[in-house]
């Protein structure tokens, strides 16, 4: 949390400004830090899902800035409907691996057919060498239950990264109940004997956040950390067709 320039209070030092300062921050078009830094105190607050902070989220996506992107992008995650899975995934073939990164966790959120082949597309090597977004797109592709997402992610079972292997693991439990371990012949084989392979598959949900307290934080009238719970992606339903 950024200190709040001009207090004249301890308390005051570590309250965030209020929305319009923020947004004032988000629209400097001189300065990109000032804008990272407005986009995600915006990101962080509760009124963020706001019709006119959603806007603004998404042409932050859009920036020239990368790291005002990845916050952008972020923010999406956090506030955004399925529509914006679609500016959501233009960013998965960013520039900067972070940006990359920040899609494929925010697609982990926010449940769209049309995220299925771009996410697949960044399980390979060939098409994304950084092992951290493929493990998060990995992840994300473990609320679609269709086959060719089964298939991408045995093949993600042999990926040099042990992180992508996880993923892809936890992802494969998720969306067929069973837990046949790491090999990929052994989920091949079971796919072959198998007429419905998500019979018993479970719903998904992403991953939550929580971290202790700041020193500051313990001061009276300060809230809690921004700790979440992990849930189920908006868009999709949170019941499991057999």
């Amino acid at each position: 949390m950024e200190a709040n320039r001009g207090a004249k209070s301890l308390l005051a030092v570590f309250q965030p400004p209020d929305p319009g300062d923020a947004v004032e921050l988000a629209l400097d078009e001189y300065d990109a830090d000032r804008r990272y830094r407005g986009t995600a105190l915006l990101a962080n607050a509760p009124f963020g899902g706001e019709t006119p902070y959603l806007e603004l989220f998404r042409d932050a996506a859009n920036d020239p800035d990368s790291g005002v992107r990845q916050v952008g992008i972020r923010a999406l995650g956090i506030h955004g409907e399925p529509s914006d899975a679609a500016v959501i995934i233009e960013r998965l073939t960013d520039e900067e691996w972070l940006v990359r990164m920040e899609a494929a966790r925010a697609l982990q959120r926010i449940h769209n057919e049309q995220a299925v082949v771009p996410l697949m597309e960044r399980t390979t090597i060939q098409n994304e060498m950084n092992a951290q977004v493929r493990a998060e797109a990995v992840h994300a592709l473990g609320q679609y239950r269709e086959p060719r997402v089964l298939q991408t992610l045995v093949r993600a079972l042999n990926d040099p990264s042990l992180a992508v292997n996880h993923n892809a693991l936890t992802a494969l439990e998720i969306l067929t109940g069973q837990n046949l371990g790491y090999e990929p012949a052994a989920w091949l084989a079971w796919f072959d004997e198998t007429d419905d392979p998500f019979a018993a598959g479970r719903i998904y949900t992403y991953p939550g956040f929580e971290r202790d307290k700041l020193w500051y934080e313990w001061l009276p009238f300060l809230g809690s950390p921004p700790n979440e719970a992990e849930s189920v992606p908006v868009g999709l339903s949170p019941v499991v067709e057999g």
